[in-house]
């Protein structure tokens, strides 16, 4: 078996071209050798990291099998494709970029309902006065079952969103929705707010270690190198640097 570092990268969009920048002010410069459909990379004059470019849920989903060591993606998505996420993943560093809350959200219009309790009690009415549940649309079913659970909100059916999740409410396929965002405009543009205690998760961009990968002695090695080389871009703590490498079997 390799005893390379196998590193999964966003695989297009403002994520990759971060990415790419952020190892290429660290002189590490990612190469995709056969243009943007090819799926595997190297970094030039690095031999012991192999490269694979990913969706980041396929990266976030590939951390938790250990099929790749270390990855870009952002916190949302470890959180949601990931029981018990902190038994499988480390967060190495925090990479500054990829800011974005997971948020419910509802119309504008609903003028009385400002927090869940307020919600709690639309839904209540709701399934009274309709015989169903209020539906909301959302593509993290884990994160959003979890937050109404700590909150003491059950009267709601969850829609899985193939799409737009902003656009639920207007077509009517939902009647709130939870999704992500990064400055709210998008939310705005469509007639929804943002529940004042509805943020359930405050998301960024990490550098991520898989706890399940095969960790030789080579490998944590060529790990602490990258680690060395990305420190100076990105805030990487020392201490829970020597504590991670020590620990990995």
């Amino acid at each position: 078996m390799s005893d390379k570092i196998v590193i999964g990268i966003p695989n297009k969009g403002r994520l990759q071209e971060k990415t790419f920048d952020l190892f290429l002010k660290s002189g590490l410069e990612i190469l995709r050798n056969n243009g943007d459909r090819e799926y595997y990379g190297t970094i030039e004059g690095v031999n012991n990291i192999e490269v694979v470019f990913l969706s980041p849920r396929e990266i976030s989903i590939e951390l938790s099998t250990g099929t790749i060591d270390i990855g870009v993606t952002g916190l949302d998505l470890i959180y949601e494709n990931i029981y018990q996420a902190d038994k499988h993943i480390k967060c190495l560093a925090k990479l500054d970029y990829g800011f974005a809350d997971v948020v419910v959200a509802v119309p504008i219009s609903w003028i009385d309902v400002d927090n869940i309790n307020d919600l709690d009690d639309v839904a209540f009415k709701f399934r009274l006065a309709s015989k169903r549940r209020l539906r909301i649309a959302t593509k993290y079913p884990n994160i959003s079952r979890e937050f109404f659970a700590k909150k003491g909100f059950a009267d709601y059916l969850l829609v899985e969103s193939l799409g737009a999740t902003e656009g639920a409410p207007a077509y009517g396929s939902a009647e709130a929705i939870i999704d992500i965002t990064s400055t709210g405009s998008t939310l705005l543009a469509n007639e929804l707010k943002i529940l004042t205690d509805g943020t359930i998760l405050k998301s960024e961009s990490c550098l991520f270690a898989s706890l399940n990968a095969r960790w030789t002695v080579d490998k944590k090695k060529y790990l602490e190198e990258l680690f060395d080389k990305i420190s100076m871009e990105i805030n990487i703590d020392k201490i829970n640097q020597k504590d991670f490498l020590e620990n990995l079997l």
